[in-house]
Formats: structure tokens, C-alpha cells, sequence
């Protein structure tokens, strides 16, 4: 097992800061693209990362923490972030805000090696442990970094030329 919750929260703590180096300045023509079809831009991408902090990650934590393994976690729609119009500078300071209290929240828990072994109701994948929560918790920011940088980089992807077949993020 390779999980440790100090450095779960290495990358929980950096993220917000990542992402405001990354992103803040940047004109509306990098903001806005995205994949295609229905993927996300950058600032949906945030406002989605909002969302978590409000409605996934700290409730469900409580949820598990509750002891009351056979009642469902709490529900979260993915998608409720999506058709909100907001500034990115606006995005980056709740996001921060946030997590900060995300983190916050976490620490007071106080968890111990016998809290992460506790489980919750998922409803989709049934049990899960606290631990592969709070797992996942980094690894999402890690795969939704990944995400904007993909986008930022494929608007560029015509224009590298034949560049293109060493950038392996274009592929």
C-alpha cells in the first residue's frame, strides 16, 4: 500500500496554487477551449473542482466517519457546475477558499489508520473505505490538472507542425 494521508494532502494542498499559476491571466481564447463535443473548458473544469469541495469530498468523509456503513453517501451530480458563467480570477479565489476549508474540515476529523479502514455506501460502486475516498480525492485534482493541461495544449496542435508526433499530450 502505498497511500500516507500527509502525502495525499502534498497534493490536496498544492492544487489551488497550481491552478491560479496556470491559469489566472490567461485571455478568454485559452479559457475557453476544450475537446470537443461536451468536454470541458478550464473554467468549467474549476467550477466543477468547486462543486467537490462543497458537495462531495467533506460530506461524504462525514458520511463514512458517521458509522453507518448501510446508508448511501451522499449523493453528488457531476455536472451541476456546468452553464455558470464566471470569471476565472472569481473561480480561483472560491476554489482556494475552499479547499482551504476543505483542509481545514479534514484536520479537525482527526483521522486514524483505524478511520480509514471504515466504509461508506457508495451508489454506484457499493462499499468503499475512507481511504480510497481520500485517495481518490488526490488523484482527482492530479486527473483534472492533467485535463487542462490537455486542452491548453491541444490548441495548439495544428500549429507545432510535425512536432507533433514527439508531444505525446497531443495524442
Amino acid at each position: 500500500m502505498n497511500f500516507k494521508q500527509s502525502e495525499a494532502l502534498e497534493i490536496l494542498e498544492r492544487t489551488p496554487t497550481v491552478l491560479t499559476h496556470l491559469l489566472s491571466g490567461l485571455s478568454h481564447e485559452w479559457l475557453r477551449g476544450n475537446e470537443g463535443g461536451n468536454s470541458w473548458n478550464s473554467l468549467e473544469v474549476v467550477a466543477h473542482l468547486i462543486e467537490c469541495e462543497k458537495n462531495n469530498w467533506i460530506p461524504r468523509i462525514s458520511s463514512i466517519l458517521s458509522n453507518n456503513e448501510n446508508e448511501p453517501l451522499p449523493l453528488f451530480d457531476r455536472f451541476s457546475h456546468l452553464g455558470k458563467e464566471t470569471e476565472m480570477e472569481e473561480l480561483l479565489r472560491e476554489f482556494k477558499q475552499s479547499r482551504q476549508q476543505s483542509l481545514y474540515q479534514l484536520g479537525a476529523f482527526k483521522l486514524s489508520t483505524f478511520d480509514l479502514n471504515k466504509t461508506g455506501l457508495h451508489p454506484e460502486f457499493g462499499s468503499v473505505t475512507l481511504q480510497q475516498l481520500l485517495s481518490t480525492w488526490a488523484v482527482h485534482d492530479l486527473t483534472h490538472i492533467n485535463q487542462i493541461t490537455r486542452v491548453l495544449a491541444k490548441r495548439y496542435s495544428f500549429e507545432v507542425g510535425p512536432w507533433k508526433r514527439f508531444l505525446s499530450i497531443l495524442k
